[in-house]
């Protein structure tokens, strides 16, 4: 059985004193999401105090972003190594934001996994598409494509135990959210499309929600049967909101 996991992007916010109580607010609650695991993702400058904050308590840490390369002359770039030596199990790979406001291609981001991998990271591999290319009927050949473009490069064996959010772009901070069931659509053809290559696969790798996901649509979400958590952004900024999805995986673990 998959184990749900809800993940917080802070993206670019957070203080030392915000995310102290961000965190102390998480810890507190935490018993009450038993058996989900539970990430955060914080901006780079706070991942060391982050990192020490949780080491006692049962939640991960991730980055929101990683080079592509393992070391040498990339000024501003953080390499898996490094990531891993302050104390980072995850990493996000191929956010839509860095997608379209930087960029990146979905062979870089089949690099960049790759380098996640090799040097101790779990990627979370984000696919989606935009309100465009949704209206023009193109979903599953988008995501197909970034998918694809992963598995080409590391196949089944380098897939490991890397995650999968689908974050359509067109329900990112725009407060539209696709219906469980459009959710649901694409998750289960993600999951197909891992099972072409390998069933094993398909069936260990959880695939998460990262479209606007909060407490008031969370337990919709999260019951659907391909759906195995979340990728939160503004709710994660919060702890009560943060736990209440939690709970929500708590509550559909145990359905």
């Amino acid at each position: 059985m998959r184990t749900y996991l809800v993940a917080g992007n802070w993206k670019m916010n957070g203080s030392l004193a915000a995310n102290a109580e961000l965190l102390a607010g998480v810890q507190a609650g935490r018993a009450d999401a038993a058996g989900v695991e539970l990430l955060v993702c914080p901006p780079a400058p706070y991942l060391a105090s982050v990192a020490a904050a949780t080491a006692d308590h049962d939640i991960a840490l991730g980055a929101q972003n990683v080079s592509e390369h393992a070391s040498g002359a990339f000024t501003g770039e953080m390499a898996a190594p490094m990531l891993r030596e302050v104390g980072c199990a995850y990493a996000l790979v191929g956010h839509s934001e860095r997608r379209t406001l930087y960029g990146e291609t979905d062979a870089q981001v089949a690099a960049k996994f790759e380098a996640a991998v090799a040097g101790g990271l779990v990627p979370v591999l984000c696919v989606g598409e935009t309100l465009e290319q949704r209206e023009a009927g193109n979903t599953e050949a988008v995501v197909s494509a970034q998918l694809a473009a992963v598995i080409d490069r590391v196949g089944a064996d380098g897939f490991g135990d890397a995650v999968v959010a689908y974050e359509p772009v067109w329900a990112i901070g725009t407060g539209k959210t696709a219906t469980p069931e459009q959710a649901q659509d694409v998750h289960a053809f993600l999951r197909a499309s891992l099972a072409k290559v390998d069933e094993a696969l398909a069936m260990r790798t959880r695939i998460v929600y990262g479209g606007s996901m909060k407490a008031a649509n969370a337990g919709e979400l999260l019951a659907q049967t391909d759906i195995d958590g979340g990728l939160i952004g503004g709710a994660s900024l919060k702890a009560e909101a943060f736990l209440a999805i939690a709970t929500h995986a708590r509550d559909a673990a145990g359905a």
